[in-house]
C-alpha cells in the first residue's frame, strides 16, 4: 500500500426533486383538485475519521463525489425518496482545506469524527401546497435546489505522540524497528525512509505510546532540498521530539543546528516542542570518545544529551522514559519520579 498524505478532490451534493403538477382524476369523483407530491431532498456530503488507515491513498484514483438526485415528486401526494448520500472515509488527523490550500474547514483528530462538508438541495413542492380557496387548481409547483459543489484538499497530519527527527542516516529508522513492531527500509546509504512511519512503544502498562519516524532534514530543506519539510507536518501534532545525532559523524554540532533550523523556518511550533537530545550510535565509540562527543553537543544545545545505541539496545529505554515524560508533561499530567512505572533492569533494550 502506497503512502500519500495529500490530494486534491471534487465534491457535489445532490439537487433536490422538483415538486409535481398533478390532479386527481377518478371516476365518480367531479372535482379532485390537485395531489402533485413534493420532490425529495439531494443527497448530502459527508467525511468521517476512522480507524485502521494511514494513508489518503483511496482518492489517489477517485477525484469527482457526487451525491444522489432527489426523486421527483409524482401524483396522489407521492414525495419522492431523497438522494443518496456520500460519505468520504479518512485517517484520523485528516485536514480538510478550501481550495486556496490554507482556509481551514474541517479538522479530524479523533475517530467517529464526522463533518458535513456539503449541504443537498431541498426538494421542490408540488401544486399540492399552493391550494386554497382562490386558487383551487394551482397548476405550477417549485422546482427543486441545486446542490453545492466544491474543491477541497485533504491533508493528513498522522497522529503520534513523539516525533523522530534528524538528519539522514541519523538511525531514526533502526531505533523505530527496535522499540516497536514497525517494520521500516533500513540501508546504509541517505534517504531510505521516503514516507513516514508509526511505531507503537510498550514500555509497561502505563506506558504506551505511538511515535513516528519521518524522512530525514538536510541543509535547506525549508527551501526545497531533499525532500524538503513536507513530512514535517506529521510531527506538528507530537507532544515531544526526540532528535538523534549520529555519533560517528564529524561535525555533530552542525548537524544539530541544521535540524533545529530547519524546525525553526518550518514553523507550526515544532521549535518550541518539548526536545529529547541522544547521541546515537555509541555502540562504535569508546568510552573517552562517547564522553567527548557528549560534553561537546552539551555546550553547543544547552541540553545534556541522553547517549543511546539502537543496535546495542544500550539507553534505549532511558530515552524513551524521557520523551514520555515530556508528552506527560505537555498534556499537563502530573509527573513526578514516583509516577513512573519502573521496569526491572536489563542489559539494553527488550521490545
Amino acid at each position: 500500500m502506497k503512502f500519500l498524505d495529500q490530494c486534491k478532490i471534487y465534491i457535489r451534493s445532490g439537487d433536490g426533486g422538483a415538486g409535481a403538477v398533478s390532479f386527481r382524476r377518478e371516476k365518480y369523483i367531479e372535482y379532485g383538485g390537485p395531489d402533485g407530491g413534493d420532490g425529495g431532498r439531494g443527497g448530502d456530503v459527508w467525511i468521517e475519521a476512522v480507524e485502521g488507515l494511514n494513508t489518503l491513498i483511496d482518492y489517489r484514483y477517485q477525484q469527482h463525489f457526487k451525491a444522489g438526485t432527489g426523486t421527483h415528486g409524482m401524483g396522489r401526494n407521492r414525495s419522492g425518496p431523497a438522494g443518496d448520500d456520500v460519505v468520504l472515509r479518512v485517517p484520523v488527523g485528516t485536514e480538510v482545506l478550501d481550495e486556496d490550500k490554507e482556509t481551514l474547514i474541517a479538522d479530524l483528530d479523533h475517530a467517529g469524527m464526522r463533518v458535513l462538508l456539503a449541504r443537498g438541495g431541498n426538494g421542490g413542492w408540488g401544486n399540492t401546497h399552493f391550494k386554497g380557496p382562490i386558487n383551487q387548481a394551482p397548476k405550477h409547483a417549485n422546482p427543486g435546489q441545486e446542490g453545492e459543489e466544491r474543491w477541497i484538499w485533504l491533508r493528513l497530519k498522522l497522529i503520534a505522540d513523539v516525533g523522530l527527527v534528524g538528519l539522514p542516516n541519523a538511525g531514526k529508522s533502526t531505533f523505530l524497528a527496535v522499540t516497536s513492531a514497525a517494520k521500516p527500509k533500513i540501508a546504509d546509504y541517505p534517504f531510505t525512509t521516503l514516507t513516514p512511519n508509526l511505531g507503537v512503544v510498550d514500555l509497561s502498562e502505563g506506558e504506551r505510546f505511538v511515535i513516528a519516524d519521518i524522512p530525514g532534514l538536510i541543509e535547506g530543506a525549508s527551501e526545497g532540498a531533499g525532500l524538503g519539510t513536507r513530512f514535517l507536518g506529521h510531527v506538528e501534532r507530537t507532544g515531544a521530539l526526540i532528535h538523534l545525532i549520529d555519533g560517528t559523524q564529524d561535525d555533530m554540532v552542525e548537524a544539530y543546528k541544521t535540524v533545529r533550523g530547519e524546525l525553526a523556518a518550518y514553523g507550526e511550533g515544532l521549535a518550541d516542542k518539548p526536545e529529547v537530545l541522544a547521541l546515537n550510535k555509541i555502540d562504535a565509540l569508546d568510552e573517552e570518545t562517547r564522553a567527548a562527543k557528549a560534553a561537546e553537543l552539551e555546550k553547543a544545545a544547552g541540553i545534556r544529551p541522553l547517549l543511546v545505541s539502537g543496535v546495542s539496545g544500550e539507553g534505549v529505554r532511558e530515552l524513551l522514559r524521557a520523551a514520555w515524560r515530556k508528552v506527560r508533561e505537555q498534556r499537563g499530567e502530573v509527573v513526578g519520579d514516583d509516577d513512573m512505572v519502573e521496569a526491572p533492569a536489563t542489559q539494553g533494550w527488550t521490545p
